[in-house]
C-alpha cells in the first residue's frame, strides 16, 4: 500500500509550509497517523512532529450538455497536515 499519494501545493499549504512550517499530502484512505509519519520521515528524511489528517467528502456536480443533464460525483479523499520539527523543511520544487 502506497501511503503518501502526492502534496498539496497550493497558495494557502505554501503560506502554512513558510510560516508554521506545516505541509499537507493526499493520503490512502486507509493509513493512520504513525503509518503517515513514517511514510513521510522515510521518503522527505525530516523529523515530524505531529500529523492532523481529514477526510473529505465528494462533491456532487452536475453539467448540462447537447444531450441532457450529465451528473456525477468527485472522489473522497484523505488529507493529511505535517507539521515538522524546527530547522526542517521539505523542496517539493527541488526536482523541477
Amino acid at each position: 500500500m502506497n501511503i503518501i499519494i502526492k502534496p498539496i501545493i497550493t497558495e494557502k499549504m505554501t503560506g502554512l509550509g513558510e510560516k508554521l512550517n506545516r505541509f499537507g499530502f493526499i493520503v490512502h484512505k486507509e493509513a493512520n497517523k504513525v503509518q503517515i509519519k513514517k511514510a513521510v520521515e522515510e521518503l522527505y528524511g525530516v523529523e515530524v512532529e505531529s500529523v492532523n489528517t481529514m477526510n473529505v467528502a465528494g462533491k456532487s456536480k452536475s453539467k448540462y450538455t447537447k444531450t441532457g443533464l450529465i451528473s456525477g460525483k468527485t472522489n473522497a479523499t484523505k488529507k493529511a497536515i505535517i507539521t515538522l520539527a524546527d530547522g526542517e523543511t521539505i523542496d517539493f520544487y527541488s526536482n523541477i
